[in-house]
């Protein structure tokens, strides 16, 4: 019988572990303020509230590609030499010429410039005007000969100053992708960020309720353990007296024994528990929590058809999914843009130079046009590609609904089941707390032994404890349920509800 008793602890030792905790310090929390302190300070909410931030900026950010981009810019360059323009071949061109008609050339027909005569001779004579016509092409020959016909163009040190722009006009489409996709990914945070919440609410459940349970054990235990020091103290008294052997003594010695060791379990296991929701509700006091909630059940809940309609409407889980098929919709459309041109209008000011080329324009102004129209197929098979992407989404979704409507299904029997233990167990408490009465009268009457006295306080112990068990059982089942709903924030209504009752030593 010692192994039903062992059984017990083995039991309870389904529950949570995380660390050690340990301090006189002691904090009364409610359920409700212990959940509103682990979504205030629980570093992985605040973790994925960050990220939420983060793809909000992103977001933000992707709106700014339909806006013009202006940039700045500046440059100094050496060049090996001076970039020069050597003319010496006209000049060697036309130098002949000149010197030709300069000496050798006849004119005739030269307007007469000299108004006061040039009504009577409007044509200066044959010989005047090839002197005159002929001096001019002697003074062109010395300034083509004093020219410099070696130009530089750009010396070979400059710097220069530019503002650019870069504006796009049309870009088939992806930058209306790029948009969709930022504010997709934004809301597929938000909603990650609302299941990181559950999933703290259930870890939450687990723990606190846990601790709750473990404590109720201690009660148990305390009084298993009273039970046997009195039944020890009985036996001894009865042994002198000689109407008991010996050996029934020994026997609850080694009963009282197991009780005292089980008791001492169930105190660590309470330290242990406590450390758990210290971690979740991220306290670093390290302090004893004393929880004010109780465990509770509920007889009659809403039909499980409730549970699988919220689910399809708000499943953070589904709704990932779902955020995931739109923004491989958006990946389809960007990979259909690659078929279109680029069309932007781009620009260039030059604020200032030093030494750069007189001949280039302060600035410039265009448009500019790409088009690739052959990239070896690899646009078609992009496609191809996104389209497979968005077909594993969506079956991604199908089998996750499947599946949430399965782990629906198992929790609300579950916790029926859980029920139905509860009340099989209320009808086993009465009887096993007259057997126990009825074995404690018959040792002191000499009619028991100390064995069936033991087995019959352990009896009462298992039941209890078992029932305390079913209730957790049926509080954990619940939370799961309005996790997988995607209602967890609903637990604290049925925990309130005035229908609820209290489970407890």
């Amino acid at each position: 019988m010692r192994a039903n008793f062992l059984m017990l602890l083995f039991l309870m030792s389904g529950l949570t572990v995380v660390g050690q905790a340990g301090s006189g310090i002691s904090k009364s929390l409610t359920f409700e303020e212990a959940l509103a302190l682990s979504l205030q300070n629980n570093h992985l909410v605040k973790q994925y509230h960050h990220k939420t931030l983060q793809l909000e900026q992103e977001e933000k950010a992707a709106k700014g590609l339909h806006l013009p981009r202006i940039s700045l810019s500046a440059s100094f360059t050496i060049m090996s030499d001076n970039i020069v323009l050597d003319l010496t071949p006209v000049r060697d061109a036309i130098t002949p010429l000149y010197s030709a008609l300069g000496h050798y050339g006849k004119f005739g027909g030269v307007p007469n410039p000299d108004p006061k005569t040039n009504g009577v001779m409007p044509y200066l004579p044959d010989d005047v005007s090839t002197s005159v016509l002929r001096g001019k092409m002697l003074e062109g020959l010395n300034s083509v000969n004093s020219a410099d016909w070696i130009q530089t163009i750009q010396e070979k040190k400059f710097g220069m100053v530019n503002a650019g722009f870069i504006f796009p006009l049309f870009t088939g489409g992806k930058i209306n992708a790029a948009n969709k996709a930022a504010t997709i990914k934004f809301e597929a945070s938000e909603i990650e960020s609302i299941q990181k919440s559950h999933e703290l609410v259930s870890e939450l459940i687990e723990r606190y309720f846990g601790l709750i349970l473990a404590n109720q054990a201690v009660k148990v235990r305390e009084v298993v353990k009273s039970g046997m020091e009195k039944h020890l103290n009985d036996a001894e008294k009865l042994a002198q007296q000689g109407i008991i052997a010996r050996v029934e003594v020994l026997n609850a010695k080694v009963y009282f024994g197991d009780a005292d060791r089980e008791l001492k379990k169930s105190n660590r296991q309470v330290e242990i528990l406590n450390e758990a929701v210290l971690n979740t509700v991220a306290d670093t006091a390290k302090c004893s929590i004393h929880p004010l909630s109780e465990l509770f059940y509920l007889e009659k809940i809403e039909p499980l058809n409730f549970f699988k309609e919220k689910a399809l409407e708000k499943s953070p889980l589904l709704g990932q999914i779902n955020k995931k098929k739109e923004l491989a919709q958006q990946g389809i459309k960007v990979e259909r843009s690659a078929y279109f041109p680029s069309i932007a209008a781009t620009g260039t000011y030059n604020i200032v130079n030093k030494d750069l080329s007189p001949y280039l324009p302060d600035y410039m102004v265009g448009v500019g046009l790409q088009w690739n129209l052959f990239d070896g197929n690899a646009r078609s098979r992009k496609i191809k590609a996104a389209q497979f992407q968005q077909m594993e989404a969506e079956d991604f979704y199908i089998k996750s609904e499947a599946d949430i409507q399965s782990a629906l299904t198992k929790y609300y029997q579950e916790m029926y089941m859980y029920l139905e233990q509860i009340n099989e167990l209320d009808g086993a408490m009465e009887f096993t707390n007259e057997y126990s009465r009825a074995r404690e009268k018959a040792f002191s009457e000499g009619m028991a032994t100390a064995t069936q006295v033991s087995d019959a306080n352990l009896a009462v112990a298992k039941v209890k404890i078992e029932r305390l068990q079913a209730i957790y059982a049926w509080d954990v089942a619940l939370s799961k349920l309005l996790y997988y709903s995607g209602i967890s924030d609903h637990f604290v209504s049925y925990l309130s509800n005035p229908e609820a009752k209290p489970g407890r030593y």
